[in-house]
């Protein structure tokens, strides 16, 4: 490997320009010039990470920063990846430290107390969604929570489970504050989670009317039959004489 030393700058003030160091007398010295950028300055200051990761850009056409960026709002490792045309492994390295802010939120999130039409609920987001999928029969341990964030600044923490063949998920804004924070429903499955809707009313039946017996039909031309008369008891002159008393008086 040929020594180099440094000869003076270019006309520009961009390039530093090298020549070689002799090794025998007389030898001819060799010039050349090394354009001043990051990678350089990086050299010089021993900055080790800081030349790791500007090594991965020309390969990957994201820096770092986009690369967080992505993963932060809610891109796995190998989406990115495809998109920067760089292997997964180079992507991990900027990606760990989001995934764990991700992770940390999700966390957080479950603590906050969901917020519904009659204000927010004393239990946690975990508590009741916890409370939902028992009462219908669903396993909770299988579950996965994780968060990303949205194009206006705010956290979202999403719920994914499945329930026979379908896929679902479910998702709430995050309010970080006093008590652990709140959250607000975003989707209809968040908000059947933290609110759902009460069972119908049964339908009362209103009790069969009482039937009365209809009249004997009157036949046309037969004599109508009137009611007996109660006749009067006339006590005789011997009940008189005797004293007895007509029921009647």
């Amino acid at each position: 490997m040929r020594a180099l030393r440094v000869a003076g700058l270019g006309i520009d003030g961009s390039t530093v320009i090298l020549e070689t160091v002799p090794q025998r007398p007389g030898e001819r010295r060799e010039r050349f010039t090394l354009p001043v950028e990051d990678d350089l300055r990086a050299a010089v200051r021993g900055d080790l990470p800081r030349l790791d990761q500007i090594e991965t850009e020309p390969a990957s056409q994201l820096r770092p920063r986009e690369i967080q960026a992505r993963i932060r709002a809610g891109a796995s490792v190998e989406q990115v990846a495809a998109a920067a045309g760089a292997p997964s492994e180079r992507i991990e390295r900027f990606a760990y430290p989001v995934l764990l802010e991700r992770s940390r939120i999700a966390q957080l999130a479950q603590r906050a107390h969901p917020v519904r039409a009659d204000g927010p609920d004393v239990r946690t987001l975990d508590e009741v969604v916890t409370e939902a999928f028992r009462q219908r029969g669903h396993d909770f341990g299988s579950v996965t929570w994780d968060s990303r964030r949205g194009e206006d600044g705010q956290w979202i923490v999403a719920l994914r489970w499945r329930a026979g063949r379908s896929e679902n998920r479910a998702q709430w804004t995050f309010h970080p504050g006093a008590h652990g924070g709140t959250v607000t429903a975003i989707d209809d499955h968040a908000t059947d989670l933290i609110d759902p809707q009460p069972a119908a009313p049964l339908r009362t039946v209103p009790p069969a009317p009482e039937e009365h017996p209809s009249p004997p039909p009157v036949l046309h031309g037969a004599p109508r039959t009137q009611p007996r008369k109660a006749r009067a008891v006339v006590p005789s002159w011997e009940d008189v004489l005797l004293g007895v008393r007509s029921p009647h008086t």
